[in-house]
Formats: structure tokens, sequence, C-alpha cells
């Protein structure tokens, strides 16, 4: 776009705007421009297109427009009751319209020679048809055989319907706006051999059309063309963000597979690897060997073993000849990840360390200089990793886990730690839906798990109301006397940590009626202790020197005892599904047969009683995913609100994941076929690209 686009006028300049108005629509619905006006999309349209006789108006009758001339009317009542009543007539009968409202301005408008256009909806009174404050036009002023488009209803506040800005009368700027906007304000952004194969609707039509549409059919097409521009413009960047890397950025090269990582395979594997960590292997070998830099999403649901995977690539790495490191978003975490693969280790000639916030000083300068000086290959943390102290020898992958509560930022500050950027891997135990990892993270290349290793069982999901909740203590009392372990978990109400608190509190006395402090022993872990207590709370668990885990949400992720095989989750309607999906993850992760217990009240909502449903029916962290996301809408899922991908103003990822997929499969093509958009046909979206790169953050995204 060059700077004398009309889309960059101010909106006050904007007839029937003003300061005042512009002033309120800036505050109320962020609209500072002619462009932001024209993108704030209608909710609906009327359909006043046709003129009806009164003769046509019957019992079945909603909105209607009939043309017809006041002849007669009078004000009835005194104080609140007074209306003024009016009887318009065409040739084939008698419509009563009422106003309660105005009747006094209304009055003075009524003139006897004039023929109007009248809409509005019908109600009958007495058997007789009648519209109370019906929409009035003089049916000279316009088209007298009705309006020849279908009128917009758009979004708005109350604040500005105060200030005579309801949902018609933004219609009305759009209206004056409209037939100032040309070809050279809304260029073609689409390459034209695609609007043709396709069938879209060109882009300045599009917009007409999806605010004053013809009719129903004409705004159906240009909604499907704006929606895939979104789709497509998307896909565009990750692509080009994507095979840009692929193909150019310098990576460090794996070339070999050596000792560390055969001998680890062949001797101390624990068990045999599933198909799905093969593959992934397999991916991670391609990715490091080709000298670009890996960017891989890996997402396996819980349990699938995510973990033995980044370690065969540390490995890898260490055979190369570089260093690598574990970041995980909590010391519990990085503490477990730690001992587990030091136990897997154990045996090679590997060192690993470890890096919190609450490693000591010593320690802490012993491991910063042995990192430097490249005498340890491997260092496990949380982001005191990342700190610009810690300095490596020669870091050549990073793993991040649990990626949602690493920012961007974060990842590029990875990235920094040498001269030629180290591999990345991200791990997520959240399963994302395919439609928002295509959108949220499609920068990344990604994998997927969904294999079980063997001897893991599958977790038996129930639901039992409050009303059974002896039975249900007695059957845990079962487990617990054949040496198993219990989680409790009561849900944390964001808006009331007190609540929260008086919930739990008054739980844990329950849990100490059914088993009696002197007989059992019972960890409690909340967000109002000291963070010492908290993690002692959290280790005598694990060790298996309290047999009750008594809880609020703060175990989510990650934390692995193995002897656990029952979770209680207390009041788990007020869950959504991904999170008690993770929550039931912590068990199961025996060989025993685990149980997650699901107690709610006797009344759930429609939505609670579908997510009770779906997970007492899978155990599959994917279908929940999808399932999770048509019930909530991608914006709350975590980790994608501060994404960016996710601000389309039309398209949704829950009903057009076939436009979806479409618009990715040519964004790849055209990119694959022309990575720096220079042949002829592909200008205009060239052109578009670098019009929009400075206005949104997008130049900022890793």
């Amino acid at each position: 776009m060059n700077n004398s686009s009309i889309l960059e006028s101010p909106i006050e300049y904007l007839k029937g705007v003003g300061p005042l108005k512009g002033d309120m629509l800036r505050k109320e619905l962020n609209i500072h421009t002619f462009g932001d006006l024209l993108n704030h999309f209608p909710l609906r349209h009327i359909d006043r297109t046709q003129i009806n006789f009164i003769a046509d108006i019957n019992s079945n009758t909603d909105f209607i427009q009939v043309r017809g001339h006041i002849d007669e009317w009078q004000v009835l009542g005194v104080g609140r009751a007074k209306r003024l009543v009016a009887q318009l007539k065409d040739r084939t009968g008698n419509l009563e319209l009422v106003w309660f409202q105005g009747a006094n301005w209304i009055e003075k408008l009524l003139e006897r020679r004039l023929e109007w256009l009248v809409y509005g909806k019908v109600s009958f009174f007495n058997n007789k048809p009648q519209m109370s404050h019906p929409e009035m036009e003089i049916a000279a002023d316009i088209n007298a055989e009705g309006k020849p488009f279908l009128e917009p209803i758009y979004p708005t506040t109350e604040k500005l319907k105060a200030r005579g800005l309801n949902g018609r009368q933004i219609g009305k700027l759009v209206y004056n706006l409209l037939p100032q906007i040309s070809l050279k304000d809304l260029p073609e952004n689409i390459p034209l051999y695609f609007v043709d194969t396709l069938k879209l609707t060109p882009r300045l039509k599009a917009y007409g059309d999806i605010h004053y549409p013809p009719s129903q059919e004409y705004y159906q097409q240009a909604l499907r063309r704006l929606k895939f521009e979104e789709l497509f413009i998307a896909q565009i960047r990750h692509n080009i963000t994507r095979i840009g890397r692929n193909r150019h950025s310098k990576g460090i090269l794996f070339d070999s597979v050596g000792d560390l990582f055969n001998t680890f395979y062949e001797k101390y594997l624990p068990f045999t690897l599933t198909g799905a960590q093969k593959r992934v292997l397999k991916e991670i070998r391609q990715d490091t060997a080709r000298g670009h830099q890996m960017n891989r999403l890996l997402q396996g649901d819980v349990g699938s073993g995510k973990t033995i995977v980044a370690l065969l690539a540390m490995l890898l790495a260490a055979d190369n000849g570089y260093q690598s490191c574990m970041m995980a978003p909590t010391e519990i975490l990085a503490q477990q990840h730690f001992q587990g693969l030091s136990e897997l280790l154990k045996d090679l000639p590997v060192e690993i360390r470890i890096l919190t916030g609450s490693t000591k000083v010593k320690a802490r300068r012993q491991i910063l200089k042995e990192l430097e000086e490249g005498e340890v290959q491997m260092v496990v943390g949380t982001h005191a990793v990342i700190e610009d102290k810690v300095k490596f020898r020669n870091l050549g992958l990073a793993i991040v886990d649990e990626q949602h509560r690493f920012g961007v930022a974060q990842r590029a500050k990875l990235w920094s730690k040498a001269a030629i950027p180290p591999h990345v891997l991200v791990m997520t135990a959240t399963p994302i839906p395919r439609t928002l990892a295509m959108t949220a993270y499609g920068d990344l290349d990604y994998s997927v798990m969904d294999e079980l290793p063997p001897g893991r069982q599958p977790i038996t999901t129930i639901h039992r109301t409050d009303i059974h909740r002896m039975k249900v203590m007695e059957f845990v009392r079962t487990e617990i006397d054949k040496g198993r372990q219990i989680y409790v978990i009561y849900p944390l109400i964001e808006e009331s940590e007190k609540m929260s608190y008086e919930d739990l509190m008054q739980g844990y006395e329950q849990v100490k009626t059914y088993f009696p402090e002197h007989k059992y022993k019972i960890s409690m872990v909340h967000g109002r202790q000291p963070v010492e207590q908290k993690e002692e709370n959290m280790r005598r668990f694990v060790s298996g020197e309290t047999e009750i885990m008594v809880s609020t949400t703060v175990i989510e992720v990650g934390v692995n005892v193995p002897n656990a095989s029952v979770m209680i989750i207390e009041s788990s309607e007020k869950f959504g599904l991904s999170q008690l999906h993770q929550l039931r993850g912590r068990v199961g992760r025996g060989t025993e047969k685990s149980y997650c217990i699901l107690l709610t009240g006797q009344k759930l909502s429609g939505d609670a009683r579908e997510r009770i449903k779906i997970m007492c029916a899978t155990n599959d962290g994917f279908k929940i995913a999808e399932k999770d996301l048509e019930l909530r809408g991608p914006g709350e899922i975590e980790g994608t609100r501060q994404s960016g991908a996710l601000n389309f103003k039309l398209a949704s990822l829950i009903n057009d994941r076939e436009m979806l997929e479409a618009a990715k499969l040519y964004a790849e093509r055209l990119i694959e076929d022309d990575e720096n958009i220079e042949k002829q046909e592909n200008v205009p979206l060239k052109n578009y690209l670098l019009s929009i790169k400075g206005k949104t953050a997008w130049s900022k995204i890793s």
C-alpha cells in the first residue's frame, strides 16, 4: 500500500463520524482508520430486498417489509400508558403501527401525502396484525423496489449505542465508505491462478459483498474468499520462515552415530522402542545431518516416552562432540529429569549436571566452569540455564520441555548461546489439535508420538457423584493396602484463591476422616505454602513416605510416581478437558492397573457432562484435544493466547478445518516453487506481505 491509500485516513474524517464519535470508535471498538472500519465485519444481515402486501401477513410471519400510506393516527392513554397508534394502508389491507416511546417526535414526522416503506416484526393483538416501533423510510427517497442488498448489523457496545452508533447505524458509516474504495486500496493479494482454480471472489468485490451483499449467496462467497485469504497469508508466512530456515540457516552437523548412542541403544535401553519413537528419532537424525538448524515440535501424549527420545538425541550430540541442555518449567520437573537421565546414563562415560535457581553458589561456580570448558556434555535445568552468565563451549542441542511455558523470546535466547544456533527440540505432553499446531506452531516441523510403550496399561476412568463418596474411599483403601499411592486433587478457582484454599482445607479434613493419621500418611501441597515446604511435601510423596497426596493442581506436569495408581479429582466439572487429561496422566506410569475417578455434584451443565463423558470414553490425548478445541475455542488453549497466530477475524479453526488444510497445501506449493516470491504471477502477494510487515508482530517472530 502506498501512503496515499484512503484506508489509512483517520476515522473521524469519514462522513457521519466527526471527532466525538471518532473518539468513541477508537476507544470502544479499536477502529482508528477507514481500513479498521472496513475490517469490522457484520454479525448478520437483514433481508429488505422484498416488498410484500399487507394481505400476505399471516400467523407465521416474522419480519416483513410493506409499503403504504398513513392517513389516520391518534395518541391514546396518558402517562406511562401513552402511545401513538397509526393505520398503514396498501391496496390489500390495513396494518396497525404502534409507538410507546417518542410518540410526540414521530407524530411530527407523519404526513398524509407520503408513501412509506415500513419494516419490522409482526405481532398479533386481538387477532389483528400490528408492528411496534417499525423502521420507516419515505418510499420516494429510495428504490421503490425494496433495497438491492441485504442490510448489515454490526457488533457494537452499549456506550456506542448511547451515542447513536448501534448495529445498524455503523452500517450507514460503512455504506458511506464503500464507494470511496477502489482497486488501488484493495489490490488482489492471492495469485490469480489460485483465485481462478478455487473460484474465489476477487478481493475488492468480496469486501463489498461481505458488508452489503445482493443476496445470501453473494455473502457466503465473500466470506469464503476472505476466510481463505486469512488462512493462506498466515500459512505463507509460516512457510517462508520454515522453508527459509530449512534451506538457509546454518546448522551444526551431526554426521555420525557413534559409540555412546550405539552402546546405550544396544545395552542400556530399558525397553524396546515403539514404532512412533523410532520414527521421531529418524526425523531428528535427518534434521541434524543436513547442516541446517533443526526446529522440531515433539508432541507426545502423556507417558508416550518422550524422555528416551530426548536422551538419545543428546547422546547423538555428544557423539559429534557437542553439548546439550534440557530445560523444564519447574524445579521439581528439572530434578526428575536429572534423576531419570543420570540413572539411565550411569554406565556411560558422560557427565551430566543440574542447574536451577536453588543450586548453591559454590556448586554453580563449578558447573559454569565445566560447561564453559566443555568438561560436561549435558545439563538439565530450569530457565536458569539461559541466564547470561551461563556460557557453553559448544552447545549443539537445546531441548525445551513443556513449550507453552516458554515464549518465543526465551527460545531465541537459547539460540544466541552459540555462534551457529543449536538444534532445538520442543517437547510437549499437551496434545495440540492438528489445526492449532498448523497455525500456532506453524514455523516448527512437528512430530507426533501416539503409541504407549509396552507394559503400560490404559487407565480406567469412571465418573461418580458425591453420593458414592463412601464407596470410592473404600475402593481407595483397598488400593493403599496393596501398597499403592493416591492423588486427591481439588480445583483451583482463579477468581477466588481464598475459596480454593478453604475447599482444599475442608477436603483435607474429609480425607483424614476416611484415612486416620495414625494409620495413613498424607502430604498436602497448595499455592500458599512456601516453596521449600511444597518441595518437601512433594518429595515425601515421590519417595513413598506418604501414601496420599492432597493437592490443588500444582502437580500438573510431568511428576513421575510410578507407584501411584489412583487419582481422585474432586469437583471435576470445574476443570477443562485438557487439564483433566493432564492430571490423569500422573497415574498409570507403572505396570499396575490404574484408575482415575471423576467426582462431581449432582447437577451438571451440558458442557461439563460432555467433558466427563469424553474423559471416560477415551485415553487418546489427540481426540481429547480436538474435542477441547471444539468446546472452548482456540483462544483459551494453553500457550496460544500470546502466539498471535490465532487472531483470525473470520476464519475458525473448528469450522474451517478443510479450508485450513487447503490453504496450507497451496501455501507450501507456492513457497516450495518460489521461495522469495519473485515470479511475476506472485508479485501482488509479495507487495501485500511487504505492506503489512511493519504493522504486526510477525517481523519479530522467531
